[in-house]
């Protein structure tokens, strides 16, 4: 069928945009893009289609569209977490990361029937979930826009989505919690902690322009360091907190001019200096 040739499209854009060595935020933030053209494609493949038999209907409702449908929801909540998550202090990252591992936990908490029957591989109620125009069920609180035609949902797809996707975000933030204890372990993160001498003076503007030049070089670790962890390193060494730098990045690309106004001065400064040098 048409939707598994795009399904197998999707799943290679997102594996190749997952080993881009592109930091998380930008890897979010496309990925979001990548799900909801495939959404609207899908959509559009699916919407007044008559499936061959029901059992066709409930297969893609039930596996399909959520496998599609979960990304959006990890992406979307993946950015959002990560746009707020402290940086540089280890204990506040870890304290922050199990709070929100916590709250994803308390919605298989508040699901836990049908997230029982669905880890199960129950059927016994697959027609009514997972057949269109059964609206009877509560729709949860974390569905999306896409939900609203009755054509292109089921009152349980969402769920599954949802389902799907939060066991992706602990996993992935589990994951960060085990890096940050292993950081901690580590000798040299001790040697991290001691209080630098030296003190950015320029605007932090100014600063967040050059780490993303350094991290777009691919100089440093040869381009396998995350731009977080290497505005952790400039916030340690430079005494400086950086605060939301990702949106400081967005609000540099949207110059209408003079987009790397920072590093053009930079260039021009060292020249100067060469030049007074040469006389």
């Amino acid at each position: 069928m048409e939707y598994l040739r795009l399904l197998t499209e999707f799943e290679t854009q997102l594996e190749t945009l997952e080993h881009n060595g592109k930091d998380i935020l930008y890897r979010a933030e496309k990925g979001i893009e990548l799900v909801e053209n495939c959404i609207k494609k899908l959509q559009k493949n699916i919407i007044h289609k008559k499936f061959d038999s029901q059992a066709d209907e409930i297969y893609f409702f039930k596996h399909v569209k959520p496998k599609i449908f979960s990304k959006l929801i990890y992406y979307v909540r993946l950015f959002k977490i990560e746009c707020k998550r402290p940086i540089g202090n280890h204990k506040a990252q870890t304290k922050y990361l199990k709070f929100q591992i916590d709250r994803l936990q308390s919605f298989f908490n508040d699901n836990l029937e049908f997230y029982n029957y669905y880890h199960r591989g129950a059927i016994s109620l697959d027609e009514q979930y997972f057949v269109r125009g059964n609206r009877n069920i509560r729709l949860p609180a974390d569905s999306f826009h896409f939900l609203t035609d009755n054509e292109f949902s089921t009152c349980q797809d969402s769920t599954v989505a949802t389902i799907l996707a939060y066991d992706m975000l602990i996993v992935y933030l589990q994951g960060e919690v085990d890096n940050l204890n292993d950081l901690l372990e580590n000798p040299e993160a001790i040697l991290m902690q001691k209080p630098s001498k030296l003190f950015w003076t320029g605007s932090k503007t100014d600063l967040i322009e050059l780490i993303y030049a350094l991290h777009s070089s691919n100089t440093i670790n040869s381009g396998t360091l995350d731009i977080k962890e290497l505005a952790a390193h400039f916030e340690h060494f430079y005494n400086v907190d950086l605060g939301n730098y990702y949106h400081t990045f967005i609000e540099i690309r949207s110059r209408k001019t003079g987009r790397t106004k920072f590093l053009n001065k930079l260039i021009e400064m060292l020249k100067q200096r060469m030049e007074a040098l040469d006389d």
